[in-house]
């Protein structure tokens, strides 16, 4: 598939928290076009994470706000400059990007990348502002993310692509639970070989 741009705002249903404490309510929300190094996606599965109960609970202090971290869907449309993503790819999105260039992407220590990092814990993209928007008023995006709407917008650096015959219902908790669990397993405790149940 080529790379198709698409600049047209959609329409769409996410969840959405408007304070905290509060249960998020579902409202017909905008998502702008991906500008420079981003692309739209449509999310098809999305897990829920503790992470998401923490930040309604007043860790996050931007609302309106789109919650959401651990998904996987398919690739709408791709911004400018964007060359590692088509139109159609599967996808899962990362809250934590991985820019390939910077002193800790380099690192075998840590994949803790510092891009746009100010941004996505802001609630916003690289350029200061959100892609998703309710009757005119910014609607800030969890970690860089927000699946918990149909369609939404990440940077370039934040995507993995994934098989064409992945399980999208399945290898949205790769996001954030399994590679989480993974880690703490492998780095901080050390587990070798293989474990059976």
């Amino acid at each position: 598939s080529s790379n198709y741009v698409n600049n047209r705002v959609i329409r769409c249903k996410a969840a959405v928290a408007w304070e905290p404490r509060k249960p998020l309510t579902i409202e017909d929300v905008e998502v702008a076009p991906p500008k420079v190094h981003e692309v739209r996606i449509k999310i098809i599965a999305s897990g829920v994470c503790h992470t998401d109960q923490e930040y309604l609970t007043g860790q996050f202090r931007q609302f309106p706000l789109v919650l959401g971290h651990e998904a996987a869907g398919i690739v709408e449309s791709v911004g400018p400059e964007v060359s590692k993503f088509s139109q159609g790819d599967k996808v899962i999105p990362l809250f934590l990007p991985q820019c390939g260039e910077c002193e800790r992407c380099l690192s075998p220590k840590t994949n803790q990348c510092r891009k746009n990092r100010a941004n996505t814990q802001a609630g916003v993209m690289a350029d200061g502002t959100s892609r998703i928007s309710y009757k005119g008023q910014q609607v800030y995006q969890f970690l860089g993310v927000s699946s918990f709407s149909q369609y939404t917008v990440v940077p370039d650096i934040s995507l993995a692509k994934i098989r064409s015959d992945a399980p999208l219902d399945k290898v949205c908790l790769l996001g954030c639970g399994v590679s989480t669990g993974y880690g703490a397993a492998v780095k901080a405790a050390k587990v070798r070989g293989s474990t059976s149940a």
